[in-house]
């Protein structure tokens, strides 16, 4: 993960430059190292392994073992690392379901050296975790050591009063009047997103990485109504450097999950100049492919703020001629900054750091998940028939308002039923930030074979959100749980689920497509979900390529063909549909 650039994680709750030492925003603090080569690098990862080892390894033989011992779950593959590099693994897939299915709603894997890391699917537990006592359970260290370094002090990178003054600002930009004001903006890009695809199809069906043109749109959507700024004009089939680095940034932190504890040390050591001397010395071409695709982000956050900057200072006639004429997220968050106390503003690293933040929520998640989308249709034709009649018969290819929009039963159905087993994010960790206890909505049959009717969680204790588990789990959802059927939410759901509401966006259902910290920008990418289906519906029809697809572990899940690929792709037959339907929209 990106935890291999490390800061000190308490540093993001405090006044400190963004991206630690990873990028290029502070040149004095830099080193020009031309060819230096890393004789003496390895050395000091050794030192710090060795150390940590030998403080897990004491720690574990006086902490006695607990209730968490006794929950079922895989067998341990190593003392020193447990199931961790198995469950965070690129082909981690199986895996993860083997845990979130196969042991119930309360679960274990093994951590390092020794440790316990529940699962937690039960949705009683999940309550208490995520609503009754969120602030007991926290986001891990490293979540914020590594979106801190990744994205600058921005809503996923801060904790506490800083991260409340930020949301408090960003708010307006997602209410549902703005959003409304959004809609055709949106529209348009879905227009020249289907011009773009028109151009390509040359033959009766192409094959087309449907995955690519996801993300150049949402990266143009949020680009247009986040920041007023225009990445791509969907013109042909090219991107630029920044959209590379956006598609290539999850699958190259992926290299790195199973680093994530060691590089931890690594993060605390010396001010921020000294660990990017550290950094470009490392010669290992993954890494420094990552720090090059972080520094791409970083150069280009900069250039748009200080282009927003400028706008803003020359008045409301200049704004109305930019791009979505100054109603952008980005230049509403500017102006309640410069009208707020300066005890309740952003420093202009933070307002710097919610480009970055904006973009990464609004880009691989929302299009990883359009693209899984038109892989299901493609899957399930009869399906992806009747959506694109109810679209037809709306003519939401033509354009809807917002309220119409969002009462297509049938394509809200679709979009729910892939949320529910296809979640970008199909797992997070907490950390309980000092002892309590779990109720739990059943009780859980121990390795002993005694029952478990509470969990006690000790400060300190990592536990796993278990969204897929929540999600897919047989004992909430049926029999039928890990079928794709959208007509179930046509249906009273299970008593299992409703008797126990899931905390999330949806009712009853588990969804971190914008993380927790987040939620508040999920209509945004759920309008966007809707449009673009609806454009492409009424003029193409999709089918399977026939290569092998594999969806990959990631921050966020990727498709690439077959398990050996590491680029992110998923190509489609795309075959324009007859102009008596086109007429329609």
């Amino acid at each position: 993960m990106a935890g291999i650039l490390g800061i000190h994680p308490g540093s993001c709750r405090n006044n400190f430059k963004p991206r630690g030492y990873i990028t290029k925003q502070d040149p004095g603090e830099l080193v020009n190292l031309g060819n230096m080569e890393a004789p003496h690098i390895q050395p000091v990862f050794v030192l710090l392994g060795i150390v940590f080892v030998t403080w897990r390894l004491i720690k574990h033989v006086w902490t006695p073992e607990s209730v968490l011992h006794r929950l079922p779950g895989p067998p341990r593959a190593s003392y020193l690392t447990g199931n961790l590099p198995q469950f965070l693994s690129r082909h981690g897939t199986e895996f993860q379901r083997h845990v979130a299915l196969d042991y119930g709603l309360v679960s274990k894997i093994h951590g390092p050296m020794g440790s316990i890391i529940p699962y937690i699917s039960d949705p009683k537990a999940l309550h208490s975790i995520l609503i009754k006592e969120e602030d007991i359970f926290q986001e891990t260290d490293h979540f914020f050591t590594e979106n801190n370094l990744l994205l600058g002090p921005g809503l996923l990178s801060t904790a506490g009063d800083v991260h409340r003054r930020q949301r408090k600002l960003l708010l307006p930009a997602f209410s549902s009047t703005h959003l409304r004001s959004m809609l055709p903006l949106v529209y348009q890009i879905a227009y020249k997103l289907r011009d773009a695809i028109s151009a390509q199809v040359k033959t009766e069906q192409e094959d087309i990485d449907m995955l690519s043109w996801m993300g150049r749109t949402a990266l143009e959507v949020i680009g247009q109504g986040g920041l007023g700024y225009s990445f791509d004009p969907l013109v042909k089939d090219a991107g630029d450097e920044y959209g590379h680095a956006l598609k290539h940034l999850v699958p190259s932190m992926q290299r790195f999950s199973g680093m994530r504890n060691i590089v931890y040390f690594f993060s605390k050591i010396g001010p921020a100049w000294f660990r990017r001397l550290l950094l470009d010395m490392i010669p290992y071409q993954h890494l420094q492919t990552l720090k090059k695709i972080v520094d791409t982000m970083s150069e280009k956050s900069q250039e748009i703020y200080e282009a927003k900057k400028a706008s803003l200072s020359m008045g409301t006639e200049v704004l109305l001629e930019q791009i979505g004429e100054g109603k952008d997220i980005m230049s509403i968050l500017m102006r309640a900054n410069m009208a707020t106390s300066s005890a309740e503003s952003l420093s202009e690293y933070e307002l710097v750091s919610q480009i970055s933040t904006l973009v990464i929520g609004a880009t691989d998640t929302s299009s990883n998940l359009m693209a899984r989308i038109l892989e299901r249709l493609a899957d399930n034709i009869d399906v992806q028939e009747k959506l694109r009649q109810e679209i037809l018969d709306a003519k939401a290819g033509l354009g809807l308002s917002f309220d119409d929009l969002f009462q297509l039963p049938y394509l809200d159905n679709i979009c729910r039923e892939t949320l529910r087993l296809d979640p970008p994010l199909v797992f997070t960790f907490r950390t309980a930030t000092q002892d309590t206890v779990l109720p739990l909505s059943e009780p859980v049959v121990a390795n002993d074979g005694s029952l478990i009717n509470e969990l006690p969680i000790s400060k300190g204790t990592n536990v796993l959100i278990g969204v897929l588990g929540c999600n897919a789990n047989k004992a909430l959802w049926g029999e039928d749980a890990f079928d794709w059927k959208p007509e179930r939410w046509l249906s009273p759901l299970p008593s299992a689920v409703t008797k126990n509401p899931i905390p999330g966006v949806y009712s009853n259902l588990r969804k971190e497509i914008l993380h927790t910290r987040f939620n508040s920008g999920f209509k945004f990418s759920e309008m966007e979900m809707k449009v673009v289906l609806s454009v492409l519906l009424s003029h193409f029809r999709f089918r399977p390529s026939g290569k092998p697809i594999e969806w990959n572990v990631g921050v966020v899940r990727y498709p690439t063909i077959g398990k050996i690929s590491g680029a992110p792709q998923l190509p489609l037959k795309v075959e324009p549909l007859e102009s008596s339907s086109r007429s329609l929209a």
